[in-house]
């Protein structure tokens, strides 16, 4: 029943599974037309009849279709991984230290987080959101440089923690605007 069974192993980079060019800057349309692809050819439902150990393949292979979208579709995580097969952990949660400019805009967007919220001002939210993107996308401009070097794949480990901060108080930004517009 596996057609295409040598294609798809566990221990492959999530770049290799999908067949991409392992760097950070990747083409989001071809990474969302393999991930179709591969969860068209290996879902589970697709297995039914199958014997046990052909279903638990699809299985496993659907779930790291998955992981692997996930991890790439997002330039954050995508970075982190990157840096993960270059031997780079990011050290997240253990290494909090940030430049005194980035912790000094940090509190800046909390205080003005902080304030929208208690004044339920979502345009002021709103705002602060977009401002956070535009400091996400530019250090994601960076960070496609300092990626591309191994030299400066310590520098890069640091722009992913900033965009770390960023991604989770974007989140809360989005849950606290979903909250008051409830």
């Amino acid at each position: 029943m596996w057609v295409r069974r040598k294609l798809y192993s566990v221990s492959q980079s999530y770049f290799d599974f999908f067949r991409l060019p392992a760097q950070y800057d990747i083409d989001l349309a071809l990474l969302d037309n393999a991930y179709r692809s591969i969860q068209a050819e290996v879902h589970p439902d697709k297995f039914v009849t199958a014997s046990p150990a052909e279903r638990l393949k699809s299985m496993q292979i659907a779930t790291l279709a998955n992981e692997a979208y996930q991890t790439l579709k997002h330039p954050t995580s995508r970075a982190r991984y990157l840096l993960h097969l270059n031997g780079v952990e990011t050290q997240e949660e253990s290494n909090t230290a940030m430049p005194t400019d980035f912790l000094i805009t940090q509190m800046e967007w909390r205080e003005a987080i902080e304030e929208a919220e208690n004044a339920k001002d979502v345009t002021a939210l709103d705002q602060q959101l977009m401002m956070m993107k535009k400091t996400a996308k530019s250090l994601q401009q960076v960070l496609a440089t300092t990626l591309s070097n191994t030299e400066t794949l310590p520098e890069a480990a640091k722009i992913v923690r900033k965009l770390s901060f960023i991604d989770k108080v974007s989140t809360d930004v989005g849950n606290i605007i979903a909250r008051l517009e409830d």
